[in-house]
């Protein structure tokens, strides 16, 4: 899928409208009472400030040319005691919206990391990791600020605007009408740069996005580059992607830069033009000095608003980039969910059945067609075939990883898509084919499927699959901290307390999806000899390469051509003379 590629922009599943911004209320509702305490603070310090230049016009009319020294001190004292308490509002304002502004990442970013982990295996399975975390990180936290901050300076700067043209026309009503023909040419500006300016910010979304999925993907490769040596060829084409981001970066950046140039030239203009009417044209005896000094300053007040409508617009525009796509993630479908009224499955004995069972990742590209079989408790089924045919499909399915296209899978008879998830899935033990070890210690690592078990439950574990052994030779045991996919362990370390984890949760259906593929055969043997006792009673789906490590499955199946091809005892298909044979023909003389 083209979604699948570091260098392809995404492309928005659906158009932003409304009923986003309205989603994004949701959040900025949970912090209502601090949010409208801000806002007071805001507005009261607001006109707290534009009390100043009225102030001012009267210390210039009347308090100077009077020569009133003492009022002269009490009106200064006045404008002060204004700046001072403004200050004192603004600074307690800035703290709640701190405070508010991080309270809304966590709520997006808890809600997004929930719906991520319910999200099936389809959805990882087509997108890069870095376009996922890019909108957990990243995006949820460029949005955060407009969504706190960004609402309330809005208003804030609508009531400042009120505020400012109601003092201006206190002062002078045709040097008000004047500062205000400057607003439609404004706004003129800012409808035809509109369109323009929010496709340059999705560029920036998309190739901030490709960057972010293309460093995930080459520091987990890393090993692998320095192997092949492709570290130069890896540069240029990060050069690449960071160079088309520096390029749509730059392109925003002229919209951003275009609306601050409008609004101080607009300023400068009526600026200018108060003097020019108001010394000119109205004259001294409608205007006075002290007059033009208050009408200037409102002015420049008047526009700083609109400067800061502009750039809250900026913010908005760039967030709606943003949240489009963070809620184009908490939109994905969890395909694969309880229905409603789903059971609790009961404890199982572990009858597995496919019934007509029909499965494709993509429409129209089946990979079983009308599969069935039945096992029985306590069976031992090893899954063998060659490399793409469904054989981690078939055990994927059991664990309803996926949802099947059509057909039946029946455990101890229940229609496993009639049961809860959480009820299925802990009663079975998978073991995958990439042995994932999380950062932490060994001990925490080995009791991650199952918290409450004891110190000893756990290395009776690993005891069990011969893990004990190695881990005792570490310097802190089972206290020995690991790193993220357990660099600082072999693979067969860490396939071993992987084995650990699954046996631990005591599981009546045993899933091993190459379990033993990077286990030499010293320890493969040890292992087998611990299997061997906890295989006992359980159902086992085994799926590997060396046909070795399966003769004494209760039964073989042959996975090839969407179906299981042939079905039997080691000894059973070897007389057949079939596919198995001539594969564990091969392997043997390979051997």
């Amino acid at each position: 899928m083209a979604r699948n590629k570091f260098d392809i922009d995404e492309n928005l599943e659906s158009p932003f409208d409304i009923n986003h911004f309205k989603r994004a209320m949701i959040y900025i509702r949970k912090q209502k009472s601090p949010m409208i305490l801000a806002f007071t603070l805001s507005a009261l310090s607001a006109a707290v400030g534009l009390s100043a230049p009225l102030i001012m016009q009267h210390i210039v009319d009347v308090v100077i040319p009077d020569k009133a020294v003492g009022a002269l001190v009490g009106w200064s004292a006045l404008i002060l005691f204004t700046i001072v308490a403004s200050v004192i509002m603004a600074t307690y304002r800035s703290r709640i919206m701190t405070r508010v502004g991080q309270d809304i990442i966590f709520d997006i970013r808890t809600d997004l990391f929930k719906h991520l982990q319910e999200l099936p295996f389809q959805y990882y399975d087509d997108r890069p990791q870095g376009k996922i975390l890019i909108r957990v990180v990243n995006y949820v936290n460029s949005v955060s600020d407009v969504l706190s901050n960004g609402i309330i300076n809005f208003v804030l700067e609508i009531v400042n605007l009120l505020f400012i043209a109601i003092f201006m026309f206190m002062v002078n009503a045709k040097l008000s009408l004047l500062i205000l023909a400057g607003l439609p040419v404004f706004l003129a500006l800012m409808i035809l740069i509109k369109n323009g300016q929010r496709r340059a910010w999705q560029a920036v979304s998309n190739k901030s996005s490709n960057v972010n999925a293309y460093l995930q993907e080459s520091i987990s490769g890393i090993r692998v580059t320095q192997i092949f040596t492709r570290e130069q060829y890896n540069e240029g084409t990060f050069t690449r992607l960071a160079g088309n981001f520096r390029k749509a970066w730059m392109h925003a950046q002229l919209y951003n830069g275009f609306i601050p140039f409008a609004v101080d030239n607009l300023a400068t203009i009526v600026s200018t033009s108060i003097y020019l009417v108001g010394l000119l044209i109205l004259g001294p005896e409608e205007v006075t000095f002290g007059v033009i000094i208050a009408m200037t300053s409102y002015a420049a007040r008047f526009w700083q608003p609109i400067l800061n409508l502009s750039n809250l617009y900026n913010s908005f525009i760039n967030a709606v980039a943003y949240l489009e796509r963070i809620f184009e993630t908490l939109d994905e479908p969890v395909t694969v969910s309880d229905i409603p009224d789903a059971l609790e499955l009961p404890p199982i004995k572990g009858d597995v059945a496919f019934d007509d069972v029909t499965f494709a990742y993509e429409p129209g590209r089946n990979i079983l067609e009308h599969l069935s079989f039945k096992v029985k408790a306590g069976e031992s089924i090893a899954l063998v075939g060659p490399t793409g045919a469904g054989k981690t499909t078939v055990v994927n399915l059991i664990s309803r990883f996926y949802n099947i296209t059509g057909g039946r899978i029946l455990v101890d008879g229940y229609d496993i898509n009639q049961v809860t998830l959480k009820s299925l899935r802990s009663q079975m033990g998978i073991m995958l084919q990439d042995s994932f070890i999380f950062s932490g210690t060994i001990l925490d690592n080995i009791r991650y499927g199952r918290l409450d078990a004891t110190e000893e439950e756990v290395i009776a574990a690993a005891k069990a699959v011969r893990a004990h052994d190695f881990i005792q030779e570490f310097e802190m045991g089972y206290k020995t901290e690991v790193n993220e996919r357990g660099s600082k362990l072999s693979q067969g370390q860490r396939q071993l307390i992987s084995f650990a984890r699954t046996l631990l949760a005591n599981p009546r259906i045993l899933i091993l999806d190459e379990a033993t593929s990077s286990i030499d055969a010293k320890t493969e043997r040890l292992l087998q000899e611990g299997l061997n006792e906890l295989l006992k009673g359980r159902t086992s789906f085994i799926i590997a390469h060396r046909l070795s490590t399966v003769k004494n499955c209760d039964r073989i199946m042959y996975v090839a051509d969407k179906g299981v091809a042939e079905a039997g005892s080691h000894d059973e298909l070897i007389a057949r003379r079939g596919l198995y044979y001539r594969l564990y023909s091969a392997q043997k003389m390979e051997a």
